[in-house]
């Protein structure tokens, strides 16, 4: 309970303002009114002190008169005189020994009191002090009283009766008793005057005080708090309107003119920002800035690309979430992570990864990264920048691999155009030593077979430039029964110098929609993959079939085969092991698999070594699809 309240006085300025002021004043009004009631109640003694003494003195003397005349029943009547005054309880006359000689009310003759007692007088000296002595005592009779104790000396004319001075300094003691509830009645209603009157004044005040605060105080502090507010919301064209001149009207200005700067840096930094981001998402490679602690703070672009995602997405998961879809960090042991390898005296490092999209599917990237030092907030922070170049971009921009390629069958296109040249000329040589009969005679012959060869160099000139011609996006319909032959044909020499026999068995009806120049890639380079795996020779058997509304391609060699740990490396890009010793490019299977990818094919490989390699190759059959050419 205590905690709520403390809680609720401390969760406003206002009320913890009106309650410290309420405490202080009250303080202090307290502190004064107990001065002021025992400064009153002392006052009080004083004067009851002062006229204690005054009868007490007409009191001694009259009793000095009545025993020099043995008047003893005209000292009796005085004291009930006295007894009878509005503010006197009672007056007593006491022997030395403490028995009430005279009395009033004179129920209290006889009584003995025990003058050593603080019962009786605390404080007072009765036999040997000779002054007057007042204080507050609870008599067993009267209840609470103030006590004025007056002793009556030995004078030298009392001798007579009272003995000597030296043995009896005392002849008596004079007692009046006041009524105490009286004296504390007076004290406490005039302490109940001055307190309503303080506190009247204090609510006054406080009134007073209260409004000054709220108009001066908490008004202009409600409106910094409330612009402040908007400020932490963004809005730096806020403004403080206080009014007056004052310290927090000064605060006002200065707040204006504080956010007024604020929102000048803002609009600066986020210039910089964007002429940052536009800078590194101009690059086409993928920019990723990464701290020691795996969080990623910056990408470009190219980056968010090459994952698939948005910028929020990157910027709020670690670097291995990012880019491997991870939840924890890659093992050193398994990934090559700059962030384990580099430090601050490090030079750049390059490696290859495998990334992940945010489809699952996978990338071969090349990261290229280097040691970078920000300072961020005022602290030295230690990060990685990493400039991830996408390799299959390569396969996507191959061209000049297929033209590369094309290169290669340069010797089978001549052997395949020599034939027939040859043939041309031999019938020209003929026709030149014939006679005129036997030219006229032989000459539709010989101009049948020049048309026959001339049609065989056409074709394979045309079966080239298919092949050269860069794969169109418009879907197109493509009987692989001819174009598997057609490419075998240019291969031809190349299968004779390396001792490979081709067999084809094709089913009718092998066609697909796709592109013309990508099919045939697709041979090209599996066939001679082919050639590469038999450095020996050997045979490749190459067989095509309808099955379950798909086009099924197989390509079986007799080759050296492909080892276990190679065959998840085959497709990734510029990977090469050929057993023919040569180095290869690494993008002909990478190339095969981008093809199929983009005609909705796929590509498997099975291998045993030194028996052999079969590549089966899927694509939708042009029968089953609705597509129309």
């Amino acid at each position: 309970m205590i905690t709520r309240i403390n809680q609720w006085i401390t969760g406003r300025l206002s009320r913890k303002l009106f309650f410290a002021l309420a405490a202080s004043v009250t303080t202090i009004s307290l502190a004064f009114l107990i001065l002021f009631v025992g400064y009153f109640k002392s006052r009080l003694i004083s004067e009851r002190a002062t006229t204690s003494a005054e009868i007490n003195g007409l009191l001694q003397v009259a009793l000095e008169n009545a025993m020099l005349k043995r008047d003893l029943k005209g000292l009796q009547g005085i004291v009930e005189l006295l007894g009878e005054k509005k503010s006197v309880s009672s007056v007593m006359v006491l022997t030395p020994e403490g028995e009430v000689r005279f009395a009033s009310p004179m129920s209290s003759l006889g009584r003995q009191f025990d003058l050593s007692g603080k019962d009786f007088c605390l404080g007072c000296n009765v036999m040997f002090g000779g002054k007057t002595s007042i204080a507050f005592v609870r008599d067993q009779k009267a209840g609470d009283v103030l006590r004025s104790v007056n002793p009556v000396s030995n004078r030298k004319p009392c001798t007579q009766c009272h003995g000597a001075i030296a043995a009896n300094p005392v002849n008596g003691i004079i007692v009046v008793d006041y009524d105490a509830k009286e004296v504390l009645r007076d004290a406490w209603s005039m302490a109940l005057v001055l307190a309503g009157s303080g506190a009247l004044v204090q609510l006054a005040g406080m009134a007073a005080i209260g409004w000054v605060v709220r108009v001066s105080v908490l008004r202009p502090v409600r409106v910094l708090k409330n612009a402040s507010l908007e400020l932490s919301k963004g809005n730096v064209d806020v403004q403080v309107e206080t009014g007056g001149r004052d310290e927090l009207a000064e605060l006002g200005k200065t707040f204006c003119i504080m956010s007024k700067r604020i929102g000048e840096q803002q609009a600066e930094l986020a210039r910089r920002e964007d002429f940052l981001q536009s800078i590194i998402d101009a690059v086409p490679d993928g920019i990723r800035v990464v701290r020691d602690d795996f969080k990623v703070l910056k990408a470009n672009k190219a980056f968010l690309e090459q994952r698939g995602v948005e910028s929020e997405e990157v910027l709020s998961s670690p670097c291995y979430a990012s880019s491997h879809n991870r939840s924890e960090p890659c093992a050193s042991t398994l990934v090559t992570c700059p962030l384990a390898e580099l430090s601050e005296q490090s030079e750049p490092l390059t490696c290859r990864q495998t990334h992940k999209r945010k489809d699952g599917s996978e990338v071969l990237v090349e990261v290229s990264s280097a040691p970078l030092i920000v300072i961020i907030d005022g602290k030295r922070e230690f990060c990685i920048v990493e400039a991830i170049r996408d390799l299959s971009r390569d396969i996507h921009h191959s061209h000049e691999h297929r033209l590369a390629e094309i290169g290669h069958l340069a010797a089978g296109v001549a052997h395949e155009i020599r034939n027939p040249l040859s043939t041309m000329h031999l019938s020209l040589q003929a026709m030149r030593h014939k006679s005129p009969s036997e030219y006229l005679e032989k000459f539709p012959d010989h101009l049948n077979l020049m048309d026959h060869e001339i049609d065989r160099c056409i074709q394979v000139t045309d079966r080239l430039l298919k092949l050269s011609t860069p794969p169109t996006m418009l879907p197109e319909l493509v009987s692989l029964g001819e174009v598997i032959p057609e490419v075998i044909s240019l291969l031809n020499a190349e299968a004779e110098r390396v001792k490979t026999l081709i067999q084809l068995e094709l089913q009718n009806s092998l066609r697909v929609i796709s592109s013309d120049s990508d099919m045939r890639m697709l041979v090209l380079n599996i066939v001679q993959n082919a050639f590469h795996a038999m450095p020996d020779g050997g045979s490749l058997r190459i067989t095509g079939r309808v099955e379950d509304e798909k086009v099924v391609l197989e390509f079986k060699d007799t080759g050296v085969g492909i080892a276990d740990d190679d065959l998840q490396r085959i497709f990734q890009p510029f990977w090469s092991r050929r057993a023919d010793s040569d180095a290869g490019t690494g993008l002909g299977l990478p190339i095969c698999r981008e093809i199929l990818r983009r005609h909705k094919g796929h590509i498997t490989v099975t291998s045993n070594l030194n028996k052999g390699t079969s590549f089966v190759v899927t694509l939708p059959w042009a029968e089953a699809t609705s597509e129309v050419v």
